[in-house]
């Protein structure tokens, strides 16, 4: 059996046997031993513990990944001015998807009305933390101590510093050049380290879902089932017909290859809910799978893993829409703008944050004149919509880096229309293509 088959059938299982621990904790005595031992020892001891373990174990090649990735794909452009022209597509793009994302939300919101007959009772308590201004979010983009910054997890910084550093290096004569060859071997080593965490795959996938579905069940989804369905709906859209229509219009090449070859990445995506820890699976995918160069694959994968945030632009676009509904908020024009254009750029300065769609739905809210409790409405059942969001983040991370790599002339159409091009994740020395070879 394929490695990606072996994660599915992971994630079905985890799944089944959740829902099933999930009615069993519902049926036993809460005093017996047994609900004790389901409780105590299955879900919150063993599948807890192996699920947290896999996701530190993702989380811990994130910023050593986007060090090497970054530096290495900067250098290898040397000094010429190609730079410019792929982060200006990729930004671009980025941006473009963003807009078109909140957009989608808002419009199928406003015809739908999810909101419409629910009464605004939440039961989870939901503290909103005081967003950051627009001045200090463009400040702290850049590093002042970039050791911190990489301890800390502050993924824009480590951007901006690994983008200097392989700049610098291509300026820097032989001496750069030493430099930058010691980060390519670096890079083998982390590839390394990635394909022996995907063979592990399948284990972890598995204990993140039986723990999910058993403490969450699908009761809750029920309760919020317009909410729900309309947000799936639109996440749906967006990645299976927005991202294809973009690809096939700007490269002519078929979406239905690159959706084929995302399958393993939307198992990680699904199971983990964090485009940041999916990132080695999505950027070893687009190199290995869909034949983007090193160094447009690069740049593009680490910069859309923190600024690309489409599937929490579409839930702010819905949520917020919902949460007017609820509580009996007519949207004007003016305030439908303002969400656009908020949830736009907050999804660029605050990707580092833990809880990010809920804290920028907050300033949305705020940006709106509505009220930020209405958050607590939707919590019941974002963490299973949280999962479908990353799916579609990282599907917009692929397209974008397929579409820049292809108008750049750095796609191995070989590579892209091989079914089998690294079909296992076999551990193989990471190939050069196009022009960064």
């Amino acid at each position: 059996m394929s490695l990606t088959n072996r994660i599915l059938l992971a994630m079905v299982a985890g799944i089944a046997l959740g829902s099933l621990l999930e009615w069993l904790m519902g049926a036993l005595d809460p005093a017996g031993g047994l609900h004790a031992f389901i409780e105590n020892g299955l879900i919150l001891g063993l599948f807890d513990v192996v699920g947290r373990v896999f996701i530190a174990s993702l989380k811990l090649l994130v910023v050593p990944l986007v060090m090497v990735s970054l530096i290495c794909g900067m250098s290898s452009l040397g000094a010429s001015a190609r730079m410019g022209s792929i982060a200006g597509r990729t930004i671009g793009l980025y941006l473009f998807t963003t807009c078109v994302a909140v957009t989608l939300g808002l419009t199928a919101a406003l015809l739908i009305g999810p909101g419409k007959g629910v009464e605004a009772m939440a039961s989870t308590a939901f503290e909103a933390k005081t967003p950051p201004p627009l001045t200090d979010t463009l400040v702290n983009i850049f590093p002042s101590n970039p050791f911190k910054a990489m301890a800390e997890g502050q993924m824009l910084q480590v951007i901006v510093f690994a983008l200097l550093v392989g700049f610098a290096l291509t300026r820097a004569g032989d001496a750069g050049e030493r430099i930058a060859n010691w980060f390519r071997d670096m890079e083998v080593i982390v590839m390394k380290m990635v394909g022996i965490l995907i063979e592990l795959a399948p284990y972890g996938v598995f204990a993140l879902l039986t723990k999910l579905f058993a403490t969450m069940g699908f009761g809750t989804i029920i309760d919020l089932a317009a909410y729900f369905f309309t947000l799936l709906g639109v996440l749906l859209f967006h990645g299976l017909v927005v991202y294809t229509s973009l690809l096939r219009t700007l490269t002519g090449l078929s979406p239905v290859v690159l959706l084929q070859k995302m399958r393993r990445v939307w198992a990680f995506a699904f199971s983990t809910a964090s485009s940041g820890a999916t990132l080695p699976i999505t950027l070893r995918t687009v190199e290995k799978r869909l034949g983007v160069s090193k160094s447009v694959a690069g740049f593009s994968v680490p910069l859309g893993a923190t600024i690309n945030m489409d599937g929490t632009a579409i839930m702010q676009g819905v949520a917020t829409v919902f949460i007017a509904q609820v509580y009996g908020v007519d949207l004007t024009s003016g305030q439908i703008l303002m969400v656009v254009l908020t949830a736009t750029l907050a999804s660029i300065g605050t990707a580092a944050v833990p809880g990010v769609g809920l804290i920028t739905l907050a300033l949305v809210l705020q940006q709106a004149g509505l009220p930020v409790e209405g958050v607590a409405l939707i919590i019941g059942v974002d963490r299973f919509l949280d999962m479908v969001r990353t799916m579609v983040n990282v599907t917009g991370d692929a397209t974008v880096a397929t579409i820049v790599a292809h108008q750049e002339g750095q796609l191995d159409h070989d590579i892209y229309l091989d079914p089998n091009a690294d079909h296992d994740g076999d551990l193989k020395e990471p190939q050069t293509t196009g022009a960064a070879a």
